[in-house]
């Protein structure tokens, strides 16, 4: 390095191999104000480690095998150019090396995934899980997140298919110019590349850009599998932090607030995005589950033993096998909520599926592992217009007959409501009514329904309509209030000519209905039977209910 040099920014690329790393350093290489070191701690890791290569000696003989002397006399010694860039491998930062490693610079971080990565390295020599060192990246970003140095995170793949704005992004982050002629360099060797450029470069010493990515890939060889479960959580955990540069990006969640819930899985607590189910869980091999919708108040679960009389139902009626006690159901409810901190506005979805498959297929004799338990709560106002009201249309998907499915199996094949509310959906209303097979009201696609005419208040028969909750509360409370209640068919021109609406759930409590099919219901306001029953059904959710063990009144 020259004696007359100036103090270079340091901008430092912690990756694993085999991560188009060589091809961001030529890519970075071509600017008029960077120079860049191919990988100047890789001596000091094959001295300090003992880890072997076909070019070990010669390289320890030939490169600065001190990580202390490296950091201060080559990464930051002074230099000609603005900005230096240096490669690393994640791999080589190990302890021991100054801190001023990570204190100094701009740091960014390059991931790819295990599948290809593997694939890769193991052509040239038989990986393991320090050698691909996504262990390594996380720990450098849990580091450099720790000083308030939050890197970006780059992905292979996003960089080869959309180059210039994946690099116009970085460029961004890292405060520098973008400039055009990252983009292109010439083919062949550098006279920057390491001495090991022989043995891994030479695809990249063929190319003059960044290249997309293969459409289709190597197979993948099973003798790498265990290496791939180990290192794929941690790529995951990374690639939840790349920069989004397409319409990929992240659409905002309706309430905030859950982008950071945790849910329970099978028999543990999991943040949000780790929350899954396997593709041999039944709920995805065929929507065999059944669920509830559980709503908080003041500390209290409403109805909770009702709720969880139907699940255990509903899984009897489905023949489920080794279902989970009562208690353990509730006990994974409780400690959702207490480490949630959801003690109020919160809503459940309770969901036990037939459990995972030996192998994929309908047969409930693949399942061998007991039931999977979901509880997923959140932070969830009524999703209705309570206090405005909504307006509905009628579908002309019918709802399930109990000579096709049974409706008092509160059970997740839900495609015939879905396809109803996507009617709804496409009229711009907030849910559509579903007709039984006879052109008889049933319910709406996610609640139930009432009307109320001179006084009186009228719902269907349960025949066609899931039995809900809510609605069984809702026909106690007109009773508690004096009203006269009738259970029987409905035509839709009873409802279009009702003096009053509205419709019942867990997920809505009682929403008042204003129009159906373009008529307005009524003079077009809340009624009052409706708003009545709205006071008395507030009373008794803030009155009853389970309370959550260590919940303290406020």
């Amino acid at each position: 390095m020259a004696e007359t040099g100036v103090e270079v920014e340091v901008i430092h690329m912690w990756s694993s191999p085999r991560s188009t790393s060589t091809s961001l350093m030529y890519s970075f290489a071509q600017r008029d104000d960077m120079e860049v070191l191919d990988e100047p701690l890789y001596a000091h890791f094959l001295r300090v480690t003992g880890t072997e290569r076909p070019y070990r000696n010669e390289l320890l003989s030939k490169m600065e095998s001190d990580g202390n002397k490296v950091v201060k006399e080559i990464i930051f010694g002074p230099g000609l150019k603005k900005y230096r860039f240096c490669k690393h491998m994640a791999s080589h930062r190990l302890p021991g090396v100054t801190d001023d490693l990570m204190k100094r610079g701009k740091h960014f971080i390059l991931v790819r995934n295990p599948f290809d990565v593997l694939t890769s390295y193991d052509k040239v020599v038989p990986p393991s899980l320090a050698d691909l060192g996504y262990n390594s990246m996380v720990s450098i970003y849990s580091d450099l997140c720790a000083r308030g140095l939050n890197p970006p995170v780059v992905d292979s793949d996003l960089l080869r298919k959309d180059p210039e704005p994946t690099l116009r992004g970085l460029c961004d982050d890292l405060g520098i110019p973008f400039q055009d002629a990252m983009l292109k360099w010439e083919a062949g060797p550098k006279p920057f590349d390491g001495m090991w450029a022989p043995y891994w470069y030479e695809s990249t010493h063929k190319s003059t850009g960044f290249k997309p990515p293969r459409k289709y890939p190597s197979p993948f060889p099973s003798s790498l599998y265990n290496l791939l479960e180990q290192s794929l959580p941690f790529y995951d955990l990374l690639k939840r932090y790349v920069r989004l540069t397409t319409a990929k990006s992240l659409h905002p969640l309706p309430v905030p607030a859950n982008e950071k819930l945790l849910a329970w899985v099978g028999d543990e607590l999991l943040p949000r995005e780790s929350a899954k189910v396997t593709v041999f869980d039944s709920v995805v091999q065929g929507g065999d589950a059944v669920w509830e919708g559980l709503r908080i108040y003041d500390g209290k679960i409403f109805k909770l033993e009702e709720h969880l009389d139907r699940l255990f139902d509903s899984a009897k009626a489905l023949a489920f096998s080794n279902v989970p006690t009562r208690e353990q159901v509730k006990d994974a409810i409780f400690k959702t909520l207490i480490r949630n901190g959801m003690f109020n506005n919160a809503h459940i979805r309770l969901t036990l599926t037939r459990g995972k498959k030996v192998t994929s297929g309908m047969s409930p004799a693949f399942n061998l592992y007991g039931c999977t338990l979901i509880v997923l709560a959140e932070w969830k106002p009524p999703v209705y217009d309570n206090e405005s009201g909504i307006n509905l249309v009628t579908a002309t998907t019918r709802r399930n007959s109990p000579n096709n499915l049974d409706s008092k199996i509160h059970h997740n094949n839900l495609l015939n409501n879905i396809l109803a509310k996507i009617e709804g959906n496409n009229s711009h209303a907030d849910d559509a009514i579903m007709l039984d097979k006879d052109g008889y009201v049933s319910e709406t696609n996610a609640t139930n329904i009432f009307l109320v005419k001179k006084g009186h208040v009228t719902t269907p028969h349960a025949d066609y309509c899931l039995p809900g909750i809510t609605r069984a509360t809702v026909m106690e409370l007109v009773v508690k209030e004096k009203l006269v209640l009738a259970e029987r068919r409905i035509s839709l021109s009873e409802f279009h000519t009702a003096d009053e609406v509205f419709t019942t759930g867990t997920m809505g409590e009682l929403s008042p209905v204003i129009k159906i099919d373009g008529r307005t219901i009524g003079d077009g306001r809340v009624g009052p039977v409706t708003r009545r029953l709205q006071n008395a059904y507030k009373e008794l959710t803030t009155g009853s209910g389970v309370p959550i063990p260590t919940y303290q009144q406020p």
